[in-house]
């Protein structure tokens, strides 16, 4: 399985909907990264990803971008096989 990165916020619907939706898909751990808890980690996460809205998700070293394009892949089935690279 992949390792998944999430740049998520408290209380983010759309985080939350990407964490279910991977959950069911066999995820078992995301790695996090809370860009509410400190000041610099929105800044660093527009520069990194060149978007200012949460979830921003990584699959291994692959931006796939936030829950809308994350369901997209799953819904064209490309989102299993990104899962298990």
């Amino acid at each position: 399985m992949a390792d998944i990165t999430m740049y998520s916020a408290q209380g983010c619907g759309y985080c939350q909907s990407a964490e279910r939706l991977l959950t069911r898909k066999g995820v078992a751990h995301i790695n996090k990264i809370r860009v509410d808890t400190e000041p610099g980690l929105w800044e660093a996460m527009s520069a990194k990803t060149g978007r200012r809205t949460v979830p921003q998700i990584y699959i291994g070293d692959l931006h796939v971008g936030g829950f809308d394009d994350l369901n997209a892949l799953d819904k064209a089935g490309r989102l299993d096989a990104l899962l298990q690279a």
